[in-house]
């Protein structure tokens, strides 16, 4: 009997010591890794609890089977009752302490994960073929992760980010609202010109407006952050992606629905 494999699965755990925790998470390759004698690209995500709900079962299987994106390998981090502390940025908490532990994630991901993962796996040594995602929160610790860290990635996917995170309360009026501590975190960080970004929002992201400029603030958020990246060297022509879902919101569907591009722009072939 003739059968067909769509793609090989399965979740596992790993205990970090600087997180002090097993973290659990989700593996997921194409049939053809079984016999391939190349590495494969990775794709790590924060967030890997919401693999069922984001759809990701049949989004990974379709691009596997797809002649336009490249073979790669999913890999799934999932989050606990920690996230609100473990996610955010690495040089800082926000201003009502939340992320206190984001700079102990981020050294679970660059000195135990990656470490890990490439000893136990054939995937490539290229940190070019490696990209970084997340969803709101999780976006903002991936990319704060992948600019801070870019001796380990290529690309930086970030979906709704959390690109408000702030040192001090908002203050109106404040035109240049340097609170937001992602922006500093771009303009403290080197150039690395083989770096890329990929930035999705939805119009109906949220409703606030806090500057009252017609712009809602998860996409004024976004786009301040893409223009600290040109300030940095990076190109919206050759570095730079920002995706407008009509009528998408802050929630898993969205971010499902979009999820197909976003990896035929991370693994698209030629």
């Amino acid at each position: 009997m003739k059968y067909e494999v769509e793609f090989i699965s399965f979740r596992g755990s790993l205990y970090s010591d600087h997180l002090k925790r097993k973290v659990r998470f989700r593996w997921v390759a194409p049939p053809k890794y079984r016999d391939a004698k190349v590495g494969f690209p990775v794709l790590l995500m924060n967030d890997g609890q919401d693999f069922v709900p984001l759809g990701l079962e049949k989004t990974l299987a379709a691009s596997f089977a797809s002649r336009a994106v490249r073979p790669f390998v999913y890999i799934g981090l999932e989050a606990n009752v920690h996230r609100m502390q473990e996610y955010g940025t690495a040089v800082a908490a926000d201003f009502k302490g939340r992320g206190k532990k984001a700079g102990a994630y981020t050294l679970f991901v660059t000195e135990e994960l990656l470490p890990f993962l490439k000893e136990e796996f054939n995937l490539s040594p290229d940190p070019k073929e490696w990209v970084y995602c997340g969803m709101s929160l999780g976006g903002l610790s991936a990319f704060d992760i992948v600019v801070n860290h870019p001796q380990f990635f290529g690309k930086a996917g970030v979906f709704s980010g959390s690109f408000w995170w702030r040192k001090a309360a908002y203050v109106k009026m404040d035109l240049e609202d340097r609170s937001r501590i992602i922006l500093d975190v771009i303009k403290n960080s080197t150039y690395a010109p083989h770096l890329k970004f990929w930035f999705q929002c939805g119009s109906e992201d949220e409703t606030a407006d806090r500057n009252n400029n017609g712009i809602i603030d998860a996409i004024d958020d976004t786009q301040d952050v893409i223009r600290e990246l040109e300030s940095k060297g990076y190109s919206q022509r050759d570095d730079i992606v920002f995706l407008e879902v009509a009528g998408g919101r802050h929630d898993l569907p969205t971010w499902g629905k979009a999820f197909p591009e976003f990896l035929r722009w991370a693994f698209r072939k030629g």
